[in-house]
C-alpha cells in the first residue's frame, strides 16, 4: 500500500545521499577516522591532571583538538544512526550503529578527564582561560561544563559509565526503535504512519478501526514497553541520584540553561489555560454534529476542510514559496535539501516512524526525515522539518561545540516555518467556512505542540516521581498516570476510552530524551511572540531573527532573546502567547 502512495505522491525517489558522509558502512575512511580519534584521544590523555599548569594558548588547543575529535566522531555516529533509521529492522544496520557507539564510548574514555577537570578547577585557576583571547570563540561553551561542577563524578566512576553506556540506557532506546519498526497493526498488517494517518480521516469508523488497530498493536508488546519504559525511569533515577540532581528534571533544566523558575512559569500558566482545549473540542464537537466527541475523534477534519491530498513537488513549491515571503536566504537554504538530496520522504517497512531534522556536523549539513503522507499536516511538518534544518546550517558556522542550540530554542525556527506555511495556505482559501476549519486544523496544531506537551510533561513527572517513590510501575499504573494527564486537558470535552490509556507507550520522547517535550510548548509560545514583533516590524525583523539562528548554542536562551526585549521569567510572557491562542478561538467561536 506504501509503494503506491509513494508513487502516486511523487516520494518514490526522495531518497537522502549519505555518501556526502561517507560511501557505506563498509568504507574505510569510517575505519581511519575512528582510528584517529582514538590516537588523538589517547595522546590527550596524557595531560590528565595537568590542565590547571598550561598556558591559556595551549589550553585553547586542546579544546581545538578536543572539538576535531568530537567533529569526526559525530561525523561517523551520524551516518551509522540516519543509515539505521530507514532500515531499523535490518540487522547489520542495527550491528553496524552499535559497533559505532562502543568505539566512541572507548574513545570518551580517555577524554573524559577535560570536562572533569575543568568543572572543578577552583575560580581562580580557571580564571585565566576563561577571559583569553585565544579561547573567546569557546567561551559559553568552557562556561557551560563549569555549571555541571556539582554534578560530576569521580574520573575513575565517569570512566566505568562511558564504559557500560552502550548497553545503557541507549540499548534499550534502540531496542523500542526496533521493536517500533517491526510491529504491524491490523488486518492489513500496516505500519505505524499509516494507522495514525487514518486518526485523521473524516470515516468515523475508519478513525474508529485505526484506534482499534493501533491499540491491539501496542498491546501485543505491552509487556516489553512496560519494562523497558521501568528500566530507563531507574536507569535515570539511579543516574540522578548519584550526581546529586534534586528533581528528575534537574539535569534537563541545566542542559536547556533554564532556571526552574521559568520553567515552572511556563507549565503553570499553560495548565491554567486548558479551559482553551476543552473550549475548542466542545465547539468541535458541535461542528462535527457528534452527542459525544470520543478519544478516536480529536483529529477527525471538519466537514468544510480542504481534502485535497498534495504531492511532493506541490509541497516543495508551498514551503519554499512560504520561506521565501519572509526571508529569500531562508528559501534558498531550503531549497538545498530538496536539490541536494538531503531529505527521505517516502513511507517505507522498516523506517522509522515520524520526522526529525539531524544536525550532523558542521563541514557537512543537516538531514531531514519524514513519513510524507500527502496532507496539509504533512506539509506542515516539511515546513517545521526543514526550519530546524535551516537553522541547523545557519548555526554551523559556530562549531561543533558552540552549533548545537539548547533545545528550547532548537524548536523556535521549526514553529516559526509552520506559522509562516499556515498563513501561505491560508491565503489561498476565499471559501469561510473553509478558512474556518483550515483555521481549526491550526488550532489543533497549536494544541498539539502547548496543551498536549505539556500534559505529556505532567505524565512524566507523575511518572518519574511514582517510580522513585512506589518502584516498578505496572502496565495499568502508567495507563492511569496517563489518563490523569490527558483528562486534566481534556476535561468533559473528549471522552477517553480505557484503551486510550496505553498509548503512552508509543511515544519515543519520553526514553530518548527525559523532559523535551516542554521545550515544544516554550517553542511555540516564544515563536507566537516573535512572529507578532515580525507583524509589527516587519522587513526590519528578519535580519534580527537570522541572526538569532545562526548564533546557535553560543550563548544562553536569555542571553540570545535579549534583542527581542523577552523576559523568559515574566510570567505574564507565557500569558501573552496564551492569550494570542485564545484570540484564534475566538475569531473561530464567533464565526
Amino acid at each position: 500500500m506504501s509503494e503506491q502512495m509513494n508513487k502516486e505522491l511523487g516520494t518514490g525517489d526522495v531518497l537522502w545521499n549519505l555518501t556526502d558522509l561517507y560511501q557505506g558502512p563498509a568504507d574505510e575512511l569510517i575505519k581511519d577516522d575512528i582510528d584517529l580519534c582514538r590516537q588523538e584521544a589517547a595522546l590527550l590523555k596524557e595531560l590528565s591532571g595537568g590542565l590547571a599548569q598550561l598556558e591559556p594558548a595551549q589550553f585553547a588547543r586542546v579544546v581545538r583538538r578536543l572539538e576535531r575529535i568530537a567533529t569526526n566522531l559525530g561525523r561517523v555516529a551520524t551516518y551509522a544512526y540516519l543509515n539505521f533509521a530507514t532500515q531499523v529492522t535490518d540487522a547489520k544496520a542495527g550491528a553496524f550503529l552499535q559497533e559505532v557507539k562502543e568505539a566512541a564510548s572507548r574513545i570518551s574514555r580517555d577524554t573524559v578527564f577535560f570536562d572533569l577537570e575543568w568543572a572543578k578547577m577552583d575560580e581562580e585557576a580557571a580564571r585565566p582561560f576563561l577571559e583569553s583571547a585565544e579561547t573567546l570563540p569557546y567561551h559559553h561553551y568552557l562556561a557551560s561544563i563549569r555549571r555541571y561542577a556539582d554534578h560530576l563524578l569521580s574520573q575513575v566512576e565517569e570512566t566505568l559509565l562511558i564504559e557500560l553506556s552502550p548497553v545503557g540506557g541507549s540499548s534499550w532506546t534502540s531496542l523500542f526503535t526496533k521493536v517500533m519498526g517491526n510491529l504491524k497493526f491490523g488486518d492489513t498488517q500496516r505500519g505505524q504512519e499509516e494507522v495514525l494517518a487514518d486518526l485523521h480521516s473524516p470515516d468515523r469508523q475508519v478513525r474508529i478501526q485505526a484506534a482499534q488497530d493501533l491499540t491491539a498493536g501496542l498491546k501485543s508488546q505491552l509487556y516489553l514497553f512496560t519494562h523497558i519504559f521501568n528500566t530507563l525511569l531507574a536507569d535515570k533515577m539511579i543516574d540522578d541520584r548519584l550526581r546529586g540532581y534534586a528533581t528528575w528534571d534537574s539535569s534537563r533544566h541545566l542542559a536547556n540553561e533554564l532556571d526552574e523558575e521559568t520553567v515552572a512559569a511556563l507549565v503553570s500558566a499553560t495548565t491554567g489555560r486548558y479551559d482553551i482545549v476543552q473550549r475548542y473540542y466542545g465547539l468541535k464537537k458541535r461542528l462535527l454534529g457528534l452527542a459525544e466527541l470520543h478519544d478516536y475523534d480529536r483529529y477527525a477534519p471538519l466537514p468544510s476542510l480542504p481534502a485535497k491530498r498534495l504531492s511532493w513537488q506541490e509541497s516543495q513549491e508551498m514551503v519554499l514559496a512560504g520561506f521565501s515571503d519572509f526571508s529569500p536566504q531562508l528559501a534558498e537554504i531550503a531549497g538545498l535539501f530538496f536539490e541536494r538530496q538531503w531529505i527521505h520522504a517516502p513511507v517505507q517497512d522498516g523506517k522509522q516512524g515520524g520526522a526529525f531534522a539531524h544536525p550532523c556536523v558542521p563541514d557537512v549539513h543537516p538531514y531531514v526525515l519524514v513519513n510524507y503522507t500527502g496532507n496539509l499536516r504533512d506539509v506542515s511538518t516539511v515546513a517545521h522539518e526543514l526550519g530546524h534544518g535551516v537553522h541547523q546550517y545557519l548555526a554551523r558556522d559556530q562549531g561543533y561545540f558552540n552549533g548545537n542550540t539548547p533545545l528550547v530554542l532548537a524548536e523556535t525556527a521549526s514553529v516559526f516555518a509552520e506559522l509562516l506555511i499556515f498563513h501561505k495556505q491560508l491565503e489561498l482559501l476565499t471559501d469561510a467556512a473553509q478558512r474556518r476549519a483550515f483555521i481549526c486544523q491550526k488550532l489543533e496544531s497549536i494544541f498539539a505542540t502547548v496543551f498536549r506537551q505539556i500534559s505529556m510533561n505532567r505524565f512524566e513527572d507523575m511518572m518519574h516521581n511514582s517510580r522513585r517513590q512506589e518502584g516498578e510501575l505496572s502496565s495499568a499504573k502508567l495507563s492511569e498516570l496517563w489518563l490523569t494527564s490527558q483528562r486534566a486537558m481534556f476535561g468533559d470535552a473528549v471522552t477517553l476510552s480505557a484503551e486510550y490509556g496505553i498509548w503512552w507507550s508509543y511515544i519515543p520522547h519520553f526514553l530518548r530524551t527525559p523532559g523535551y517535550v516542554y521545550a515544544y510548548a516554550f517553542g511555540e509560545l516564544l515563536v507566537l511572540a516573535l512572529y507578532k514583533l515580525y507583524q509589527e516590524q516587519g522587513a526590519a525583523f528578519v535580519p534580527k531573527y537570522l541572526e538569532l539562528l545562526s548564533q546557535g548554542g553560543s550563548q544562553s536562551p536569555y542571553e540570545l532573546l535579549k534583542p527581542f526585549a523577552i523576559d523568559l521569567r515574566d510570567p505574564a510572557f507565557w500569558q501573552g502567547g496564551l492569550t494570542v491562542i485564545d484570540e484564534m478561538l475566538c475569531q473561530v467561536e464567533e464565526a
